[in-house]
C-alpha cells in the first residue's frame, strides 16, 4: 500500500457525498445541531475509484444483541507481487427506521472509517441548521471551509491486477 493510495481513499468528499443527521432538535426554535456523514453509494465510488470494484469487497455477519458487523476487504499487493485480502471490521446496531437497510449501511459507513474512508467527518463540531416542525432539515447545511474539499482532478488509480501485470512486465 503506497501513500498516494492511502490518500486517494482519504480525500474529502464533496458535499453532495455528504448527508446530515440531526443529534439535538429543538422543534420549537426550528433549530438542530447537525453532523455529516458521507453515503455508502459514496463510499463504493471511492473504493471502485482507488481499488477498481474487483479489488474491494464487503461482508456481514451478525453482531451483539442484534447489530450487523460488516468488513470492507481491499487486495493488496506487494512488492513481491504477492497479494492479499485485508479487512477492516466495525459494527452497528440496525436503526429504528428501515432497520436491516440501516444497520447494514451504518456498519459499512463505520468499517469505511477504518480505512480512513470519511474520517475526517468526526472531527467536524456539531453545526447549527434549520428544521421543519417534523425537526427535517429545511435546506443543506455548508461544510465549514476548513473541511471542504481541495478540488483534484479526477483519475482512477490503476488497480491492484494491473499494478501486479506492470511490475511483472
Amino acid at each position: 500500500m503506497t501513500p498516494s493510495f492511502l490518500a486517494a481513499l482519504t480525500r474529502r468528499f464533496s458535499s453532495d457525498d455528504l448527508a446530515w443527521k440531526p443529534v439535538a432538535v429543538n422543534r420549537e426554535q426550528g433549530r438542530a445541531r447537525v453532523v455529516p456523514y458521507v453515503t455508502n453509494r459514496a463510499i463504493m465510488d471511492r473504493l471502485d475509484q482507488v481499488c477498481g470494484p474487483e479489488n474491494w469487497r464487503n461482508e456481514y455477519c451478525p453482531g451483539p444483541n442484534g447489530g450487523l458487523l460488516c468488513g470492507i476487504s481491499i487486495r493488496l499487493v506487494r512488492e513481491d507481487h504477492t497479494a492479499e485480502w485485508v479487512t477492516k471490521w466495525d459494527g452497528a446496531e440496525n436503526t429504528q427506521l428501515e432497520p436491516v437497510k440501516g444497520g447494514l449501511s451504518a456498519s459499512m459507513r463505520r468499517a469505511a472509517v477504518q480505512w480512513g474512508i470519511g474520517r475526517y467527518l468526526y472531527r467536524i463540531p456539531p453545526i447549527e441548521a434549520r428544521v421543519d416542525e417534523q425537526g427535517r432539515l429545511v435546506g443543506r447545511p455548508e461544510l465549514p471551509p476548513e473541511f471542504r474539499p481541495e478540488p483534484v482532478e479526477p483519475r482512477r488509480l490503476r488497480p491492484a491486477a494491473a499494478r501486479a501485470r506492470e511490475m511483472a512486465a
